[in-house]
C-alpha cells in the first residue's frame, strides 16, 4: 500500500461551528419575557436579604433557581434531582437557565 504526500488536517469540532436545532420555542419565548421584564434583577433584589454575605458554598444566582422550578412545574417533575437531571439533559433548558456550555447545571444539594 501506499500513502498520498498530503497531509490530513486536524479533526477539530469548534462549538460555534456545530448546527445547533432551533430550540424549545416556549422556553425561549419564556426567556424574552423574563429578560425584558427584569427578572433576574427583581429576583436578586427581593432574596437579597436571605442569601449570606460568606457562609459555605457559593449560592446559586435567585434567577437560575426559580428558573429551574419553572421547568420542574412546567413538565411536571416534582423533585429537585428529577429537574436537575431534565435540565442537564436538554441544550435547549441550558439556554433558558442561561448556563454556558461549560457549567454543570446545579444539583439537588
Amino acid at each position: 500500500m501506499r500513502r498520498d504526500a498530503g497531509v490530513q488536517e486536524d479533526l477539530i469540532a469548534v462549538w460555534s461551528e456545530i448546527p445547533r436545532s432551533p430550540g424549545h420555542a416556549f422556553y425561549d419565548r419564556l426567556q424574552k419575557l423574563l429578560r425584558d421584564a427584569g427578572f433576574d434583577a427583581f429576583v436578586e433584589d427581593l432574596c437579597k436579604p436571605y442569601y449570606a454575605a460568606k457562609m459555605g458554598a457559593p449560592s446559586l444566582p435567585p434567577g437560575r433557581y426559580f428558573r429551574m422550578h419553572m421547568v420542574g412545574y412546567f413538565e411536571g417533575i416534582d423533585s429537585e434531582r428529577g429537574i436537575a437531571w431534565r435540565c442537564a439533559d436538554s441544550f435547549s433548558l441550558r439556554d433558558f437557565l442561561r448556563l454556558s456550555s461549560r457549567e454543570k447545571v446545579p444539583d439537588h444539594s
